[in-house]
């Protein structure tokens, strides 16, 4: 058990706003209400103290596939993206072969039992051909209800989404079955129209997969999907803010149509996020990553991303000039609460798990502590 700290002197973001000289107490792996008389004291004057980062769709990272590596190789892409903030993170799975996928869910299952990852996402193979990026075509699939089942079976329970092209055959029925059976149905890599984007959310669809990329653009007579997942009170709006993905207008769109209390930050990682250029596969596909964009080697299509949450956060703030309480909210808050884990992470309360990050006042990364125990440790004068 690690000593209880008091971290002290520092801007602390909590959910009812940021409190200047602010302090969060840290007893065993959780945050207290008192401190104990035997804790030590950390002096964070000058730093920003926020929440830990969740991240609900993640490929990889540090060289590591979350879709094809060991279980080894898995915890250090993990332990990669926690360097970087990330003290909770839901492994993605890129479009295979079906039974391939279930034996992945499998070994992905066994981690998140450990509670190593929050969970498993499955984006592909039920994707549109249209919009497919950088998945296989060869192994897309309709999402018919029955395969959607035996993944979400071999998940044993520690499925937590799935990205559908819904106006596929078999969508709206895929849909209901992820709900029934508590996994978020998310509306992405799709071809759909505006009109069939709200029968998905009828459905029970709630999240957008990294909006506005692999679906048809915003058009006056043909509004399409983007519209309908951004109006809709219901949906949560995944962003990736690296500056690759989305241009900073469309991200003040998303803020502005949906509000801060509906984006959710996601780095789409692959293998290099955190370990360089080079060449790597997704899924089965190669992808070449130059001066940190990833794309296929054939066809050029961006390949996910080398993004870490640390990263989007400070380009939020510094470059986007979002305010640090939206940015937290949907680097954290907005992305426990899409997982039912809000009652343990996302904010910086009481009786709540100690994951947090300490930031400079550039916005640069220099402490992560995840359940009580420095990950990264700040190096103070």
């Amino acid at each position: 058990m690690a000593p209880s700290k008091v971290l002290a002197g520092a801007r602390v973001v909590l959910p009812t706003g940021t409190v200047d000289d602010g302090r969060v107490i840290v007893d065993g792996t959780r945050i207290a209400d008192t401190a104990p008389p035997e804790a030590e004291t950390v002096d964070l004057a000058g730093h920003w103290v926020v929440p830990g980062f969740v991240d609900i769709h993640n490929h990889g990272g540090g060289g590591a596939s979350f879709t094809g590596g060991t279980p080894e190789e898995i915890l250090q892409g993990v332990e990669t993206h926690r360097r970087h903030g990330t003290t909770t993170t839901v492994a993605s799975a890129v479009t295979g072969e079906l039974d391939f996928l279930a034996r992945r869910a499998g070994v992905l299952a066994e981690l998140a039992q450990q509670g190593d990852i929050a969970g498993i996402h499955f984006e592909g193979p039920f994707i549109s051909p249209c919009r497919k990026g950088a998945h296989d075509e060869q192994l897309l699939r309709a999402p018919d209800p029955a395969e959607v089942r035996k993944l979400v079976d071999a998940a044993h329970g520690h499925a937590k989404m799935m990205t559908l092209a819904t106006e596929l055959p078999g969508g709206l029925d895929s849909v209901r079955l992820l709900v029934e059976h508590g996994v978020i149905a998310a509306v992405g890599h799709t071809d759909a129209s505006y009109e069939q984007t709200v029968q998905a959310i009828d459905a029970g669809a709630t999240v957008a997969t990294h909006l506005f990329n692999a679906m048809p653009p915003v058009g006056h007579r043909a509004p399409g999907p983007i519209t309908a997942l951004l109006e809709d009170e219901r949906i949560t709006v995944e962003l990736i803010n690296d500056g690759t993905h989305l241009h900073p207008a469309a991200l003040q769109l998303a803020f502005h149509h949906a509000g801060a209390a509906r984006v959710a930050f996601i780095t789409d990682a692959m293998d290099a996020a955190g370990f360089g250029d080079g060449r790597y596969l997704l899924g089965p596909l190669e992808v070449e990553v130059a001066d940190g964009v990833a794309r296929l080697v054939e066809g050029g299509s961006i390949a996910g991303s080398t993004l870490t949450l640390d990263r989007a956060f400070k380009r939020a703030v510094t470059v986007d000039r979002l305010p640090v309480g939206d940015v937290v909210a949907a680097i954290s808050a907005n992305p426990a609460r899409l997982l039912g884990l809000d009652d343990r992470i996302g904010s910086l309360e009481p009786g709540k798990d100690a994951d947090l990050v300490v930031l400079d006042d550039a916005f640069d990364l220099v402490g992560v502590m995840r359940r009580g125990a420095w990950v990264v440790e700040p190096q103070l004068d």
